[in-house]
């Protein structure tokens, strides 16, 4: 028999609004509108409301529409700042711009979609195996939509627990498995009952989630603070000189505006600088080497090829012979020749055109379309001590592409930069979201991330998660501050990340979902005897 309560009408109206404001309210859960801050309470709550309607829900196809529909308002909810790149400096239509962003919200929102059919037709008997298998679905779907068709994980529900409780389990499961967890939480909360008050079994299953809790945040605790093993003399801090030039997008790639623009900024404060790591966001320089005036880069190379100073910067590289990639060039003293890390993972229709959308691509005027991909776990960049580990944009979402350096613990980086450039999206929710995700990668990793960005969030993050130092957005300056590289024994999900990338989570979440059909199966079968 099932636990689940006899279904509601199916002619209920409201279901479909409220499945619409419960993805709404998860997308605010991310970075709440006004503080820019993620709320984990109200992540878990919209989902609670889901998991209320599945209960509720008749069948696996309303289950699946309801998913569906929760899945397209959170999703359109976080990156509807597409509509800014593609209408305001792409030169779409409006109309075809807003089709464009809530077609991509429904395609992946569609894999939600089929795991909540699934579960409903599974519908597990016991309240715990429903958690379960709710949370391992859930959990499988935030995978396929983080990897399938090149990957798009912006806004995984995950990240809305940076500061929550459930942060301490970033370190062994990672954001995904955070999603998971939270999502089985949500099923088991809209199951309680009030005669749990008087269940012992109830008491004892909440006692041993708590105990979990607190082992987590205590293990965490130790990790971070090192209370466990003898205290190790860290490296100096490392002074650092974070660029935030704040061209305008429009006019970013411009020859006669925001290309000089660009050029003299940067180029001044690259040359004058001292003593301290600086550096300059995503295509800081968006000229090829080639195309810039006789003696400008190396005038930047002169600077670092002595004192206490170095650099990274991005700028794009190659020809239309060797093809171009979207890099980031490193100067320091005594190099034999300049560092160089080529962009991993590209976005698509801003860095390579996915197949058959060349005629999408055609209708904006933005630049850099087709670019040649780097290698995965390039060479780190040391300075003073340090192994610094660059990405570029939103090569931070992919943590377990991260995670590869991480292969040999003795040569993992003790500090990760990011530099990016977000002025595509305006002054919106994007820059406090893609602050976020750098935030949960240094949980996962306990490394310290760096930030250095064309308009915002240019930041320090420490290896706990904290921002430490942050430049106001949208301004034309420079962050001063310092990082503390981290380095010894690595996180359980850097360990196993860095050999099977995501393939643990994914076998998982199937061998849950497999038992519970197993289990379905062999209850059909007594009921049929």
């Amino acid at each position: 028999m099932s636990a689940f309560p006899a279904p509601v009408p199916r002619s209920a109206p409201w279901h479909g609004p409220l499945a619409l404001c419960a993805g709404l309210a998860q997308a605010a859960s991310l970075a709440l509108p006004g503080s820019g801050q993620p709320v984990w309470w109200l992540q878990l709550a919209s989902m609670a409301v889901l998991a209320a309607l599945l209960r509720s829900s008749p069948t696996w196809r309303r289950a699946a529409a309801l998913g569906g529909l929760f899945a397209t308002a959170w999703l359109a909810g976080t990156f509807w700042w597409l509509f800014i790149s593609m209408h305001t400096y792409g030169g779409l239509s409006a109309p075809l711009a807003v089709a464009a962003v809530l077609a991509l919200a429904a395609f992946l929102g569609s894999y939600y979609a089929a795991v909540l059919g699934i579960f409903k037709a599974l519908e597990p008997s016991g309240r715990a195996q429903a958690a379960i298998v709710f949370g391992a679905l859930w959990m499988l779907a935030e995978l396929a939509r983080g990897v399938w068709w090149t990957g798009f994980p912006w806004g995984a529900g995950g990240y809305a627990h940076v500061d929550g409780p459930l942060a301490a389990l970033a370190r062994s499961i990672g954001v995904y498995g955070i999603s998971g967890v939270a999502a089985a939480l949500a099923m088991l909360l809209v199951q309680v009952r009030r005669s749990d008050l008087r269940s012992t079994r109830a008491w004892a299953l909440a006692l041993a989630l708590a105990s979990l809790g607190a082992g987590a945040a205590w293990q965490r605790h130790c990790a971070v603070e090192q209370c466990q093993t003898p205290a190790q003399s860290p490296a100096p801090p490392l002074p650092l000189a974070l660029l935030q030039g704040n061209i305008p997008q429009d006019e970013k790639f411009q020859p006669g505006s925001g290309v000089p623009m660009a050029l003299q900024w940067y180029g001044d404060r690259l040359t004058s600088l001292a003593g301290a790591l600086v550096v300059a966001p995503e295509t800081a320089l968006p000229l090829l080497p080639q195309q810039l005036s006789p003696g400008y880069l190396e005038a930047i190379e002169q600077h670092f090829a002595s004192g206490d100073s170095a650099a990274l910067l991005g700028m794009p590289l190659g020809s239309l012979e060797a093809g171009y990639t979207n890099s980031v060039v490193g100067f320091q003293p005594g190099a034999a020749k300049p560092y160089r890390y080529d962009k991993h993972h590209l976005v698509p229709f801003g860095e390579f055109i996915p197949p058959f959308f060349r005629w999408f691509t055609e209708r904006m005027n933005i630049p850099l379309g087709d670019f040649s991909r780097g290698g995965l776990a390039q060479p780190h960049f040391a300075w003073r001590g340090e192994r610094i580990a660059p990405n570029i944009c939103y090569e931070d979402l992919f943590g377990e592409e991260l995670a590869a350096h991480f292969r040999d613990p003795a040569n993992a980086p003790t500090v990760f930069v990011n530099l990016s450039n977000i002025g595509w999206f305006g002054n919106t929710l994007a820059i406090d979201q893609h602050l976020t995700t750098s935030r949960m990668r240094t949980l996962e990793f306990e490394r310290p991330m760096v930030r250095a960005t064309n308009t915002g969030a240019t930041a320090i993050i420490d290896h706990r998660g904290v921002v430490t130092h942050q430049l106001e957005r949208h301004v034309r300056g420079i962050l001063k501050g310092q990082v503390q590289g981290r380095s010894g024994p690595v996180t359980p999900y850097a360990a196993w990340a860095a050999r099977w990338g995501l393939w643990p989570l994914w076998i998982l979440g199937v061998l849950a979902v497999l038992a519970a059909w197993v289990v379905r199966r062999r209850n059909a079968g007594h009921h049929t005897g």
